[in-house]
């Protein structure tokens, strides 16, 4: 008798150790603006072919099944669910959510360019409009020092009132940047995602366009974690650990009857 029973239940207690880590992040970051929940996939290791199936059974028949045993499972990698999140008032003229597709673009440090839906912004003392890690929003806005009422339209134009002057003037306009494939962005924490090969590159746009998301000023978009959801996969990956784990004691005791028997 072999081990095998013990080493695929094995690939089990990791592959669902990994899974509640996924759960706990989410969970973690239920509060978190912006914040997408991640989703663990799961894969089959490689099988070994003891009969392939149409192989000949007689010099007449085949078999119609074979035998494939498995070797166990391993997380494929982990998604993002891109589903919005609620609409949370703040009132606060610089706190902007994205109702749809699309990232705010920001200037990381280093020259990178770096996406968000986290839109909690705030003035620097230059007047760029900038993150709460204090990283400039990009294409660059600039806001004067006097500059009252402060207005966001849904399609990103940015005007103010500055004393002296007629009427509300056009500061610029915020830009969305959308992706061929959003789940290839590589999450680079802090609430930031990196373009990579797998995502394509940014195309910056205007919101509202071309399915981007249109800019709700006074607004920041909450987690995208359900709560509910979250506690009923965090039971069901504990009884998935709980019965993997009693496979390995099952196999186990099966050795040792074995032993005991055999000697």
């Amino acid at each position: 008798m072999t081990t095998a029973a013990m080493h695929i239940a094995r690939t089990g207690l990791d592959a669902q150790d990994t899974r509640m880590r996924v759960i706990s992040n989410n969970l973690a970051n239920v509060a978190t603006t912006g914040f997408k929940r991640d989703r663990a996939a799961f894969e089959t290791l490689s099988y070994q072919v003891v009969t392939a199936p149409g192989a000949q059974s007689t010099s007449e028949s085949k078999y119609a099944t074979g035998l494939n045993l498995g070797t166990g499972v391993r997380v494929q990698g982990t998604s993002r669910t891109e589903t919005q999140g609620s609409m949370n008032q703040t009132g606060n003229s610089l706190d902007l959510a994205l109702d749809g597709g699309g990232y705010f673009q920001v200037q990381l440090p280093g020259g990178q360019l770096g996406y968000t839906r986290a839109g909690n912004f705030s003035r620097s003392p230059e007047g760029l409009l900038i993150t709460s890690q204090g990283y400039q929003v990009m294409p660059g806005i600039t806001i004067p020092p006097n500059a009252t009422q402060i207005t966001i339209g849904t399609d990103g134009t940015v005007s103010a009132e500055i004393p002296g002057q007629t009427g509300s003037q056009n500061l610029g306009q915020i830009q969305i940047a959308s992706f061929p494939n959003p789940a290839g962005l590589q999450s680079a924490g802090d609430n930031y995602l990196t373009e990579t090969t797998s995502s394509g590159a940014a195309n910056m746009g205007v919101p509202g366009d071309d399915g981007r998301g249109k800019v709700r000023q006074g607004s920041l978009e909450a987690s995208n974690v359900n709560v509910v959801e979250e506690l009923v996969d965090m039971i069901e990956t504990q009884r998935a650990y709980e019965v993997n784990s009693k496979m390995i004691s099952a196999t186990d005791d099966m050795l040792k009857y074995v032993n005991q028997n055999m000697s």
